[in-house]
C-alpha cells in the first residue's frame, strides 16, 4: 500500500510526535543543539498547515508550514528513519509547496543548522538556495512563481 500525504488532524499528534522524535534522534545523538522539535505539534496542527505521510494507521513523518505574508516557512520536516529512502520528505515538501502556490505565495523559506550540511544538500536538490548564514543558522529560500 502506498503512503498518502494529507493534512494532519488532532488524532495524528501522538504518532507524529513519535515520528519526529525518531527523525531527530540521530542529530541529537551527534550533540547538535536543536529547539524542542516535538513540542507544540498539537498547536501547529491547529494553527498551521501540517501535512503527514500516512499509511493505514501509521504516520511516517510530517512537515509544518507556517504562512507569513507573501511566503510560507517550512518550520519542520521529519521522517522516521525506519521509513527513509521512500521519497516521503520530498513528497511532503512538494505538497506544501503546491499548497503555498494555491495560496498565491511567492516563496518558501526555511532555516537549517550549519552542523547539518546534509540538510543543505538535500534542500539544494529540491531547488532551494542559501540566502544567509548567521551563527549556526543557514537560511534558504525557493521561489514558487
Amino acid at each position: 500500500m502506498a503512503w498518502t500525504i494529507r493534512p494532519a488532524t488532532a488524532a495524528d499528534v501522538n504518532a507524529l510526535t513519535v515520528a519526529v522524535a525518531a527523525a531527530y534522534a540521530p542529530t541529537l545523538a551527534r550533540g547538535i543543539a536543536l529547539p524542542p522539535v516535538t513540542e507544540g505539534l498539537a498547536e501547529d496542527i491547529r494553527d498551521h498547515l501540517v501535512l503527514v505521510a500516512a499509511q493505514e494507521g501509521d504516520v511516517a513523518g510530517g512537515a509544518v508550514f507556517v504562512i507569513a505574508g507573501d511566503h510560507a516557512k517550512l518550520a519542520n520536516l521529519a521522517v522516521d528513519p525506519r521509513f527513509g529512502g521512500q521519497g516521503l520528505g520530498r513528497a511532503l515538501i512538494d505538497a506544501g509547496e503546491a499548497a503555498a502556490r494555491e495560496l498565491g505565495l511567492a516563496e518558501m523559506r526555511l532555516v537549517t543548522h550549519r552542523l547539518m550540511p546534509e540538510n543543505v544538500t538535500l534542500y539544494e536538490r529540491f531547488g532551494y538556495g542559501v540566502t544567509e548564514r548567521d551563527g549556526d543558522k543557514i537560511y534558504m529560500m525557493k521561489r514558487l512563481r
